[in-house]
């Protein structure tokens, strides 16, 4: 036997186990996001890179993007996030929308970053954005809705949390620390990695920078503060939005929310697992010249996104994945041999019609062998169909679970497979 030819280095098989889990989540994400009023939409693969290079980021850019000449020459690249194309799409249809608009996605993105635990690169995420609304308010929809898929999950505000801050307010402070607004880029990079660091080599680095002492026990002193957030108007209406959307005890201020993406202006939030590793699980935020900067007309938008790697690790930690069935169909239908070969394919399209789950056997081999397919497959139910069962114009349910063997219409067939499927 040759070698096997390996998987691209971060990306993932989905064999039908991890499949199933995928379009659970998919499923779920589409239901919690539909209730909102979002309505699906998706972008191309493939972008020109210069959709990225204004506001991404120079890290997205030029460290993490799948980036490739295309056979003219130009710059493309796998998408790394869905924040531009959305923008893109929005402007390219300005005038023809209807605002404030909600859309959703859930598809695959890559990013060239170390493969680890909870991170790869290739990812499926979750995209939602509400864009044409300029207020809290429309800042908290987006929280709860968060909430409200990890309620639908089963997770609980001791299990994972959102953790909110304003860019604004944050601004504003950094300027009552005497910290020039040409520095606050930078300053806001110093505050995104104080939990990534030592507290020591989290100082030295603030220094090095060119942070004075005593800002720095300044900024210590602001970021270690909960109750911060009351100087902000907005995020006052944001956390108020939030009790009348019932999803306050999932949500927390903390100063040391930025957010590394540079198109973000107001609000910015991160869910998170509440151990002590403190894991995001999303992120997201207000923003304001998105679609101004691909060339449409100035739009305020709020979205946020969630990978499938990290919430999928998530829910396997709090026993919250959806059990596995590997059973492919609710029912096996043997073939007796050759000359009822066709008959038994016309059984199975007959129980298929009537909203089973049916294998058909597609060949005439020996019947011991079909039960053991069955029995491997974990197919619970099989129907034999040879000729004296057919002279009654019946077939013999066999239930491989008890062993029993039943002679049935093939409307009592359905009928007694879809019962023990809603006991089971």
């Amino acid at each position: 036997m040759g070698t096997v030819v390996s998987a691209v280095k971060g990306t993932r098989d989905f064999y039908p186990e991890a499949m199933a889990i995928r379009a659970w989540l998919y499923r779920v994400i589409g239901e919690v996001s539909t209730s909102f009023g979002y309505q699906e939409y998706d972008g191309p693969f493939l972008e020109r890179l210069e959709l990225y290079a204004a506001k991404s980021g120079e890290e997205l850019v030029k460290e993490q993007a799948f980036v490739f000449p295309d056979r003219g020459g130009e710059l493309i690249t796998l998408r790394p996030e869905l924040t531009p194309t959305l923008a893109r799409m929005v402007a390219q249809r300005q005038k023809q929308l209807v605002y404030p608009l909600r859309w959703w996605s859930f598809g695959p993105f890559w990013r060239y970053e170390r493969p680890q635990k909870g991170r790869t690169r290739e990812f499926f995420q979750w995209n939602a954005d509400l864009i044409g609304a300029n207020s809290p308010e429309s800042d908290a929809e987006l929280i709860a809705l968060c909430v409200a898929f990890f309620r639908r999950v089963g997770l609980t505000p001791n299990q994972v949390g959102i953790f909110v801050n304003d860019r604004h307010l944050m601004e504003n402070l950094l300027n009552g620390l005497g910290i020039e607004p040409e520095r606050h880029r930078e300053v806001f990079r110093l505050i995104d990695r104080r939990d990534k660091m030592t507290a020591g080599a989290w100082e030295e680095y603030a220094l090095s920078v060119g942070i004075r002492a005593t800002q720095l026990d300044d900024l210590k002193r602001v970021l270690d503060d909960r109750e911060l957030w009351r100087e902000s108007s907005s995020l006052q209406r944001v956390f108020a939005a939030l009790v009348a959307y019932g999803a306050a005890e999932y949500v927390h201020f903390d100063a040391q929310i930025i957010r590394g993406l540079e198109y973000y202006t107001g609000t910015v939030f991160e869910g998170r697992d509440m151990d002590k590793e403190g894991r995001a699980i999303l992120g997201g935020g207000h923003y304001d010249n998105l679609v101004a900067d691909v060339g449409g007309e100035p739009l305020p938008g709020v979205g946020f996104a969630m990978g499938d790697v990290m919430i999928t690790l998530i829910l396997e930690k709090y026993g919250l994945l959806p059990p596995w069935n590997p059973a492919p169909a609710d029912v096996l239908v043997t073939v007796f041999d050759n000359e009822h070969l066709l008959k038994s394919l016309e059984i199975s399209q007959v129980l298929r019609e009537a909203g089973l789950r049916v294998i058909g056997y597609t060949e005439a081999v020996k019947l011991d062998k079909q039960m053991r397919y069955a029995h491997r497959a974990g197919i619970r139910h099989v129907v034999i169909a040879g000729p004296d069962e057919l002279a009654q114009n019946k077939v013999a349910l066999k239930d491989l679970q008890t062993g029993t063997q039943t002679l049935l219409s093939l409307n009592e067939v359905v009928a007694m497979v879809k019962a023990q499927a809603s006991v089971g």
